[in-house]
């Protein structure tokens, strides 16, 4: 049995805060603003890998009203709903990203970005594949207000 998983995620940027996808600290003067360190990419990804294995939404299992999750690590809860989605029989078969802001530029980080991923999801970095787009200077996310990231995910029952 194979499924398909979607997931998306945006969040405004602001100054002082750390701009990060997967983990990897990528230099500008705007970050995610979230509850925890904001990484759209790693919350994307959770919710595309719960979704395909029907085991929720990253919203129930790490609520933004827990004093608890104030700028958790989103890498080690994507570990940790990886590990989920394995205990449930799942497997990674591959991971499509696309990351959508006007800045930083993602092209020159991807491979760091995909090898981060690929650690955290056990899985080969030929698995996993980003894209950045700019959004072409068109509403918030172009004009360097918000990032966007779209993931979709391929699970095999083991």
């Amino acid at each position: 049995m194979i499924r398909t998983g979607l997931g998306y995620d945006l969040h405004r940027l602001k100054r002082g805060r750390r701009f990060l996808l997967a983990g990897i600290e990528i230099p500008f003067h705007k970050g995610e603003l979230g509850h925890s360190d904001g990484d759209v990419l790693a919350h994307a990804v959770s919710d595309a890998l719960l979704g395909a294995s029907a085991l929720g939404d990253i919203g129930e299992l790490y609520p933004p009203s827990d004093p608890a999750l104030k700028d958790a690590d989103s890498m080690k809860l994507l570990k940790d709903i990886y590990s989920r989605v394995k205990q449930a029989g799942w497997k990674l078969v591959n991971l499509d990203c696309v990351v959508i802001c006007g800045k930083p530029k993602i092209l020159p980080f991807r491979e760091v970005i995909r090898n981060s991923l690929a650690g955290a999801l056990e899985t080969s970095v030929g698995n996993v594949f980003i894209k950045g787009k700019t959004a072409e200077g068109l509403k918030p996310i172009g004009k360097d207000k918000a990032v966007e990231v779209f993931a979709q995910c391929l699970l095999e029952k083991s």
